[in-house]
Formats: C-alpha cells, sequence, structure tokens
C-alpha cells in the first residue's frame, strides 16, 4: 500500500472520523483508523460499533492495500507536520510517513481484524437536503436534550417523515423542541411516511461531519441510519423505545402572551443568571400596564437584580420561575429578530417560538414554588 496526499486533507479526515473511535479493552482494534487505498481511493474509517464513519481523501495511489493504526497518536503526528506533501506506505502492520526531512513508522494491528463496516439494506430510497438547513434543525432542537440514564428515549431525536414535512423533536421531560422542515425544503424518495429515533450522539456527529454547502443524504432500514455527504458517510444503529406522544402538552392557549426583542431577552436572562448561580432559576414576569416584561433574579448571599425588556403584551399580569439556562438556550437558538412568550398559570408549560418564524417552537416548564 502506498499514497501521496495532503497534509490538510489527511487532517480533514482524521477529525472527522476521530470521534467514532472506541474504547474497549476486550477489541483495542477499536482505538484504531482502518485506512483502506483501491478503487475508491483513501478511505478513512473509525467505529465504536455503535457508529461508523468513513472519509474519502483525495490524493495520488501508487499501490492499493490497508493498514490499522492507533489513531490517536497518528492525529497528533499529522496536526504537528510541518510539510504538505506526505508520503504514506504500509510496512507489515505499521504505517510509514515520510516527508522530505522526516520519517515515521507507527505500528499497528492486522487490518482484517478491523469491523466490518455495516450497510443499509436498501439506497433506492433516502431523503437529501442541504447541510446548512440539516444542520440549523439539529442545533434547534438539540438545546432541549440531556441523556437519561433511565429512559433512552430521551437519549435521541425523533424524526418524523411524511410526505408534506419533515420534524425533529427531541425533549428531556423537562423541555421540548420541535423543527419542522416542509416538503419544498428538501427532495425525498421515501414513498411511505415513518418514524425512527436517532441517538444524541449520532446527531453531534452529524454536526461536525458535515459542511454548509453539502448536499446530505440520508437512509434507513429497519435498524440503521445512513447519513452520507460526498466526501464522508456515517452509519450508526437507531435508537430503542418510544418516544413520547407529545401532542397534548403542545399549549394551544395562553393566559398572558408576550412579544419581545429576542436579543434583548438574551442579555436580560445572562444578566439575572449572575445572580441565579446557587439555585440556576430566575422569575419571568410579564407587567401588561408597563408593557414590559421583567427578568430579575434574586440570591441572599449576592444581591439581586432585575431587567425591564419594552414587550407588547396580551392578556393579565403573570410570572413564573425557570432554570436560566434552559431559558436562554433556546433564545440563543432562533434566529429572528423577536420572540413569542406564552405563559399558561404558574404550573404549566411556557412556549417559545421565533416571531414571523412557525417551523420552530420550544415549550418548558417552570419550577413550582412550595
Amino acid at each position: 500500500m502506498k499514497f501521496i496526499a495532503i497534509r490538510s486533507n489527511i487532517k480533514e479526515a482524521v477529525s472527522t472520523i476521530e470521534r467514532a473511535a472506541g474504547e474497549n479493552a476486550n477489541l483495542p482494534i477499536l482505538k484504531n483508523a482502518l485506512i483502506t487505498v483501491g478503487s475508491d481511493g483513501i478511505v478513512f474509517a473509525a467505529t465504536n460499533l455503535e457508529i461508523a464513519i468513513t472519509c474519502r481523501v483525495s490524493g495520488k495511489v501508487i499501490e492499493g492495500g490497508s493498514v490499522s493504526v492507533p489513531l490517536a497518536p497518528f492525529a497528533s503526528l499529522i496536526t504537528n507536520l510541518q510539510s504538505d506533501r506526505l508520503n504514506f506506505s504500509k510496512k507489515g502492520n505499521a504505517l510509514e510517513v515520510k516527508t522530505d526531512n522526516y520519517s515515521a513508522v507507527l505500528q499497528g494491528l492486522p487490518s482484517e481484524d478491523f469491523p466490518i463496516t455495516p450497510q443499509i439494506k436498501t439506497s433506492d430510497e433516502y431523503f437529501a437536503i442541504t447541510g446548512a438547513l440539516f444542520k440549523e434543525a439539529i442545533q434547534q432542537v438539540a438545546v432541549a436534550a440531556q441523556p437519561s440514564d433511565f429512559r433512552p428515549e430521551l437519549n435521541a431525536a425523533l424524526f418524523d417523515f411524511s410526505l408534506d414535512n419533515l420534524k425533529l423533536t427531541v425533549t428531556d421531560g423537562f423541555r421540548l423542541a420541535e423543527k419542522t422542515i416542509p416538503q419544498n425544503l428538501f427532495t425525498a424518495k421515501f414513498k411511505e411516511a415513518f418514524r425512527m429515533l436517532i441517538p444524541l450522539k449520532t446527531s453531534q456527529e452529524v454536526l461536525r461531519m458535515v459542511s454548509d454547502t453539502e448536499t446530505v443524504r440520508v437512509f434507513r432500514d429497519e435498524n440503521q441510519i445512513l447519513v452520507k455527504t460526498e466526501r464522508a458517510e456515517l452509519i450508526s444503529r437507531l435508537g430503542e423505545g418510544n418516544f413520547p406522544d407529545y401532542s397534548q402538552l403542545v399549549p394551544k392557549k395562553f393566559a398572558t402572551e408576550a412579544v419581545v426583542s429576542r436579543e434583548e431577552l438574551a442579555n436580560a436572562v445572562k444578566l439575572a443568571a449572575i445572580f441565579g448561580q446557587k439555585n440556576s432559576e430566575v422569575k419571568l414576569a410579564m407587567h401588561p400596564g408597563k408593557k414590559a416584561v421583567e427578568i430579575s433574579s434574586a440570591d441572599q448571599s449576592l444581591g439581586e437584580n432585575a431587567y425591564l425588556l419594552p414587550a407588547k403584551i396580551k392578556g393579565a399580569a403573570a410570572e413564573a420561575f425557570f432554570n436560566w439556562r434552559y431559558l436562554v438556550d433556546p433564545v440563543k437558538a432562533m434566529k429572528t429578530e423577536e420572540i413569542f412568550i406564552g405563559l399558561q398559570e404558574e404550573t404549566n408549560p411556557a412556549l417559545l417560538r421565533p416571531v414571523g418564524d412557525s417551523s420552530y417552537f420550544y415549550i418548558l416548564k417552570p419550577i413550582l414554588k412550595s
């Protein structure tokens, strides 16, 4: 096996696959990358048996073959080399890396021991979407994620595909975020609606793997999902369990409604958080008479503060307490200049959504005060 490649291309491939590598005392080869050179070009791969990522690298192929080398030291080697042009060749189970003034031999393991990357059963059905839109949708719902040891279905994002749209939903039981992508923003070859659970870790790797300018194709079968771009592929097991039926939890009517500046709300919550570090809570109060929303917090040892935001308000005066981190996350995820806030009674969830964008909403349970 021999090939020549540019260092920046190798570095990008290593960065794409490295988080898929595993830690397993019984399978030390999971710490390795598999480098395969052949008719498909130069391909780097890593897996932890839950996720497998492959990435193609452009370069000059001199001789085909494969080698499996420890990923962490290989990544450090590539990062610290100064030469742009790198020469690679296989020496037994080792990989030799050479430049004009440097050479190294990295000991590996037999490449035939590297786990076989699973395949999707059918390649005929998929949906295709721009990388920027797909990543934005994942990022917007990921703000409601909190891994759970007791409810595996909450460790995943729900992908609910219909012939009209694609909905992504995440919840941790205290908050929920939903993003709807209409059919005119993606193309689909699926003939029937389906629902699948994508593990949160898989979603995070998709964010790292996909660039904004790429087209992403997503395939599935009963147990797996394949996310494919022009240069890389990620295949993952689907999540287990039944995602909660949340349709009845989405508020339809509100005792009080307000529209505020997104930027001002984010700043107000951050300021209130300074005095709310100990109990992580801030108070949100709506004052129709003042045409303002007040964000405040207090701590006996630190002091207190309050921020009045100009607001358009409908309904009666109302207030509720929230975890400030859970309140600021969706605000940062939204893109519009203004945000709608709907409050129900003190014990019921609030709803936030961007004004002028009905494709996204976020539900948050208040902190109950005795």
